[in-house]
């Protein structure tokens, strides 16, 4: 498999830890796709004004054959399928799919920014992210994901969780190659 790259998964309504795990086992049955490896789970802070649950995020490993363009289409395709709906900006969310890095890829595209422009601002990024790939470099800022941690300002609560760990991983243990947790 020729790309490298690391997803950002959140969910925040209805089952949360089945569609987490749903996300995981669509993208470990994409074509061309393998799954390496899944972070811990982690409780967080919604961010924005809306009152809502907290969300349950988790990083994902994957290398891919796919473009980087046709790897995301299949992402929001995914969305779709497993029941996000659209709502407003930091909204509830049955599920959300974020391409943070694709290899050392640089893209700026209407429908598309990688790395994810906000990711350096995210604790319940990077932690989980941190878990998989703390040596992953940010192909903008030359740091690594280790790096951006340790300086970001986010002061929401990223909680992680054995027990939703626990539950994502009996889920999903077939559609992984390699767990951390």
């Amino acid at each position: 498999m020729k790309h490298t790259v690391y997803l950002g998964l959140g969910s925040n309504v209805g089952d949360r830890i089945e569609f987490l795990a749903a996300a995981i086992r669509g993208i470990a049955d994409a074509p061309l796709t393998v799954v390496d490896d899944v972070s811990s789970v982690y409780e967080t802070e919604p961010v924005g004004e809306i009152p809502q649950r907290d969300f349950l995020n988790v990083c994902v490993s994957v290398r891919t054959e796919m473009d980087v363009q046709e790897f995301h289409l299949l992402m929001k395709t995914l969305e779709r399928e497993i029941g996000r709906h659209e709502t407003t900006r930091w909204g509830p969310r049955e599920i959300d799919i974020d391409v943070l890095l694709f290899d050392r890829l640089i893209v700026q595209t209407d429908n598309l920014m990688i790395p994810h422009k906000e990711m350096v601002n995210r604790k319940f990024v990077l932690q989980p992210l941190c878990d998989i790939a703390p040596v992953a470099v940010h192909p903008v800022l030359g740091k690594t994901v280790q790096e951006l941690l340790s300086k970001a300002n986010d002061t929401h609560t990223v909680k992680r969780s054995d027990s939703f760990t626990s539950q994502l991983l009996l889920l999903i243990n077939d559609s992984i190659t390699n767990p951390t947790v």
